[in-house]
């Protein structure tokens, strides 16, 4: 028998088999720890993501995986896949050869356990922009890694800087916007890492001054360090770091000169020293010809923009607004750069605007407000067809204004205002279709308003008061259903008021005082749901005053020296109204005493029958009178002695009133008592007239904190001397705001140490007390939306619609009131600040208490005083969270510590888990249409303040977000009659 003379065949092929034993050996480990790691995990925006994750697939074709060529995992990437769930660290750390683990941009949370020390292997670890929670572990065994990213992740307590030590090979540190515990210092750890290219530190809280020693790290590209506490100088070392093409330094507390050497920096492009302390001039910058965006606005910085910049070729973007700039602008500024925004404002500045900025066609902000600027409005910017923003106010500008201007495409604002400009309004602004915002005041523009105006219809603002406008108003000014505000007064304006004034749904203020007005004033304007402000005084208006202009709630109005003739309408025939129709002589009124009374035998008819029997009711009346009085007199001279004689009050009005300070000050009684806010009690004032109104008493604390409560009848009013701080904030937002979803403010009543204001009556309740306190009415999904929609427009125009944001601070659902058509308001305004901001850029707020309520309160309140509107939008996605699941803010279900963001967010695993969080009273044909909402307060409710968008963005997606409405739901029982119903929209609802 043959024998095997082959023993080196022999030896290959059992040298195979091992191998295969040993590479099966490696797949399955691995296998199996990918295949625990995957249940751990979820995809929201992927189901299918992890299909290729089964037995029947090697671990090297698994989706997001690398292998070597021995089989082992070495590359995990699965960035921006919407991961949900824990990091398993225990299982992904078993992978031995694990080189890359690359989870960044994903919806990952709780904590980084120190299981991390495990993954040895690693050069490259990102789990940034995610929403962990606790501290970081210390990773001092992860010696290999050469790049680490932990930004936007939801880190706080202790960092350990000396792990970094233990990481020579670090090529990029990214730990920024992560609220750590303030450092004592600038991290000495950082200053060692000599191979550090790329280092992201912003919004980490360090503090300290900047060391010399950042000198030497000498392979810096970019270094971001903005949004911290850090003081002093910019060391001159700086100027060493040639590598470096990125510097941000914005928000810091930096003061001195840009050092000397700066100018070394040949290859910086982007620079950001913006709101610091920094003086001096700017021209070390004049050698950085590779500059593409110079940020350094909000400092003190003085001397001229250097004429250099004209040449640079890759300069794009500067703002140096808020500075004290002199000299001119570089007249060649852009004229070689692809140039797209510049804002300088608020300077001293002189000389003509640079005439090529728009060269290229790529300009798209022009900001120049408050200046000394002069010349005229170069043509050329006519042709700047990207053009968004055009503000060129408070300067010295003068000729006319290019008539091409006026129908730029994408124009968003024009602002030319206060300056000696001349000409007229195009009748190319019918182009203008994304025109929102005209602001022409105090010029010399004449001329008459272009029909074309009409077609502008995304106007919200029009303001061209103080001009030489002459003609009439466009005929169909209707069609600007969005115009919020329209400002003609002191111009030269003729001919009738249109009708179609009263089809702009969306005006607030009116003002055509001073003119040359004639005709009747239209009843239409009686129509306009949201007026607040009305003046048409000083102009030509003849006729009877409209009888539908008493069911408008108006802040003003003014048809004082007109010719207006008739009756005044009865409901504005009372004393609050005496000087809004002043000098119309042919004016009569049973009530207003400088005017005739209207003659009427009817009239004298009644008049008699109405003295007869009040003579009547004297007699009958006087003896019930008298007891009555007698018993009263006793107690009202003892209350007022001790309650209200003592003070000298200040009644300070911003509506028309009708009623007393005396009417006010009886209103607050235990009886009266409403509800309880976190700054103030509120009673319910009702007037003779029928009409309710809110009075809100300031709470007054006592010698222990406490706040006093007086039991009984007896005037409440407090007498405990004491800072009146959130007083004076509520009366300064409420007083200067005019939107309908926002409450009324009517006035405010003080003493020395006593503080009410009058607002109007919400006989809806509120918010908190229809969802959770069984309301009126069950709210369907339709008028939640409503609701939601209106409460996200009063915080948009509080964040964005006023000179300066205001800041809420105790966004809740108990404060936003309803009327009786569940319209809402905003109210509560005690803690409400208004935010630091220059140039249309919202600043932060700082307070040295936590404002708002539990539940409600953003993350950033634990290890930050400084809060921006950002904090409103957390609250109020809350809210939005409220309205979608009928659940409170903080209930036992949640868990100990837990709130309502963690649980929704606990839940949304697949479409069952997410729909059983829809409130059990919204009909199951509308439930997908409250995951919308339920989408938009996940994105609210985002752990970091940066990645929630603004209540701009959220008006946008609450509106995309409608429902279909089928049939209107009466507001409550009492309404049921009055409300007619919709018919079915065919054409949008498909069911």
């Amino acid at each position: 028998m043959p024998t095997c003379r082959s023993p080196p065949l022999c030896s290959t092929v059992l040298c195979f088999l091992f191998i295969s034993r040993c590479y099966s050996a490696v797949q399955s480990d691995d296998l199996e720890t990918l295949l625990s790691l995957k249940s751990s995990i979820r995809s929201a925006s992927d189901p299918g993501l992890f299909d290729s994750w089964n037995p029947a697939n090697s671990v090297c074709h698994f989706a997001g995986v690398s292998c070597n060529s021995d089989g082992y995992v070495t590359q995990i990437e699965l960035s921006k896949q919407g991961l949900t769930g824990t990091l398993a660290l225990d299982l992904i750390c078993k992978l031995p050869s694990l080189e890359k683990l690359t989870l960044g941009a994903n919806l990952l949370s709780g904590e980084v356990r120190p299981e991390l020390n495990k993954c040895v292997q690693l050069v490259y670890l990102d789990l940034g922009q995610n929403s962990f929670s606790g501290s970081f572990p210390d990773i001092s065994a992860l010696s290999r890694l050469e790049h680490l990213y932990l930004n936007h992740s939801g880190f706080s307590g202790p960092f350990p800087w000396s792990a970094l030590s233990s990481m020579p090979n670090l090529i990029t540190l990214s730990l920024g916007d992560n609220p750590f515990d303030p450092t004592d210092a600038f991290p000495r750890e950082i200053l060692k890492l000599k191979k550090l290219s790329w280092v992201f530190l912003s919004n980490c809280s360090i503090q300290g001054t900047i060391p010399p020693e950042i000198g030497d790290l000498s392979e810096l590209i970019s270094l971001e360090l903005s949004n911290n506490h850090l003081s002093g100088i910019i060391p001159p070392e700086m100027a060493k770091l040639r590598n470096l093409w990125q510097l941000e330094l914005y928000r810091n507390n930096l003061t001195g000169k840009l050092p000397y050497g700066f100018r070394n920096l040949t290859n910086l492009a982007m620079f950001d020293a913006s709101a610091n302390h920094l003086s001096g001039d700017l021209s070390e910058l004049r050698f950085l010809t590779n500059l593409v965006s110079l940020q350094m606005y909000q400092n003190q910085l003085t001397g001229g923009i250097p004429a250099e910049f004209g040449m640079f070729k890759q300069l794009v973007n500067i703002s140096l607004y808020t500075n004290k700039l002199t000299g001119s602008l570089p007249q060649k500024l852009g004229s070689w750069a692809e140039f797209g925004f510049i804002d300088v404002s608020e300077n001293y500045l002189t000389g003509p605007i640079p005439p090529d900025m728009c060269n290229k066609g790529t300009m798209f902000a022009l900001l120049m407000l408050q200046n000394n600027i002069t010349g005229s409005i170069p043509e050329s910017y006519g042709n700047c067809t990207s053009l968004e923003r055009f503000r060129v106010s408070d300067n010295l500008l003068s000729g006319t204004v290019p008539a091409a201007i006026w129908g730029l495409p994408l124009i968003n604002i024009i602002d030319i205002s206060s300056n000696q400009l001349e000409g007229r309004l195009s009748s190319t602004i019918a182009k203008a279709k994304a025109l929102t915002t005209i602001r022409a005041s105090n010029n010399k523009l004449s001329g008459e308003l272009p029909q074309g105006l009409a077609s502008a219809t995304s106007l919200q603002a029009i303001d061209l008061q103080n001009n030489q406008i002459s003609g009439g108003l466009p005929s169909k000014i209707g069609n600007l259903k969005q115009l919020s505000t329209l400002y003609l007064q002191n111009n030269k304006i003729t001919g009738s008021i249109p009708k179609s004034l009263g089809f702009c749904s969306s005006l607030n203020d009116i003002n055509i005082a001073e003119n040359l007005l004639t005709g009747r004033i239209p009843s239409s304007l009686g129509s306009l749901p949201t007026l607040n402000f009305l003046n048409l005084s000083g102009n030509r208006l003849s006729g009877s005053i409209p009888e539908s202009l008493s069911s408008l709630r108006l802040s003003l109005l003014d048809l004082s020296n007109n010719r207006l003739t008739g009756r005044v309408p009865q409901s504005l025939s009372i004393e609050a109204y005496n000087g809004s129709f002043a000098a119309n002589t042919g004016l009569c009124s049973q009530n207003i005493k400088y005017f005739q009374p209207c003659s009427s035998s009817r009239f004298r008819q009644l008049k008699t029958l109405i003295i007869l029997f009040i003579s009547a009711m004297l007699i009958l009346l006087f003896a019930l009178s008298a007891f009555i009085f007698q018993k009263r007199f006793s107690w009202r001279r003892q209350s007022q002695e001790r309650s209200l004689k003592r003070d000298s009050w200040n009644l300070k009005s911003f509506h028309v009133l009708t009623f007393t300070e005396d009417d006010v000050l009886d209103s607050v009684k235990q009886e009266n008592l409403i509800g309880k806010g976190r700054s103030g009690n509120v009673y319910r004032l009702a007037l003779p007239s029928g009409k309710d109104l809110a009075v809100k008493h300031i709470w007054t604390n006592n010698n222990n904190g406490d706040s006093e409560s007086v039991s009984g009848s007896r005037p409440m009013l407090g007498k405990r001397p004491g800072k009146l701080t959130e007083f004076e904030a509520e009366v300064e937002m409420l007083s200067s705001i005019r939107h309908v979803n926002v409450v009324k403010l009517y006035c405010s009543i003080t003493s020395e140490d006593s503080s009410l204001l009058v607002c109007e009556y919400m006989p809806g309740g509120s918010l908190w007390d229809q969802i959770h306190s069984g309301g009126k009415c069950e709210l369907d999904w339709v008028s939640r939306h409503e609701i939601a929609l209106g409460s996200a427009k009063g915080l948009e125009y509080l964040h964005h619609g006023l000179d300066r944001p205001v800041i809420h601070r105790d966004v809740k659902s108990s404060n936003i009131l309803l009327d009786e058509l569940l319209k809402p308001r905003i109210a509560d305004f005690g803690l409400a600040k208004v935010a630091r901001a220059k140039g249309g850029a919202v600043g932060s707020d700082s307070t040295h208490v936590i404002a708002g309520t539990l539940g409600y309160i953003a993350p950033e309140y634990g290890y930050t005083y400084k809060v921006n509107e950002k904090s409103d939008v957390y609250s109020f996605g809350v809210v939005l969270m409220e309205l979608v699941t009928g659940k409170t803010p903080m209930e036992p279900e949640y868990g100990e510590n837990r709130d309502i963001v963690h649980w929704v967010c606990s839940k949304v695993k697949n479409r069952e888990s997410v729909l059983s969080l829809v409130d059990s009273r919204i009909a199951d044909e509308m439930k997908d249409e409250a995951i919308k909402v339920l989408r938009i307060a996940i994105l609210c409710t985002a752990r970091l303040p940066t990645l929630r968008p603004t209540m701009r963005r959220v008006v946008q997606m609450l509106e995309e977000s409608e429902p279909c409405k089928l049939v209107r739901v009466p507001a409550s029982k009492d309404l049921a009659a009055k409300q007619d119903e919709e018919d079915v929209d065919e054409d949008r609802c498909f069911l």
